[in-house]
């Protein structure tokens, strides 16, 4: 038996970091306040979140949704620490 067998909360993930940009192993939440989102720590699943920093990126996100799409859709096409974190996350073929 594996630990993620029994683990449901939270699941290891790579990935980048946007101020490094480095490929680093962090949590992805599956339940709780902060659902599907990728923390550094597994404590940080059970925090609540910050309500002026949600509503400060929903004021963002209606002004630039157009312009970050499309420069997201191009990092992850060309950068080659997206590129890796991605073929890192992928499930590995059985033997």
């Amino acid at each position: 038996m594996r630990a993620h067998e029994f683990v449901t909360e939270h699941r290891l993930v790579w990935r980048r970091n946007a101020r490094t940009g480095k490929v680093t192993l962090s949590w992805r939440c599956e339940g709780g306040p902060r659902n599907n989102r990728t923390v550094p720590n597994v404590s940080d699943c059970s925090k609540a979140p910050d309500m002026a920093q949600s509503q400060r990126m929903k004021k963002t996100r209606a002004k630039t949704k157009i312009r970050q799409a499309r420069r997201t859709k191009r990092t992850k096409r060309v950068n080659p620490q997206s590129r890796l974190a991605a073929r890192l996350n992928k499930p590995r073929q059985k033997k």
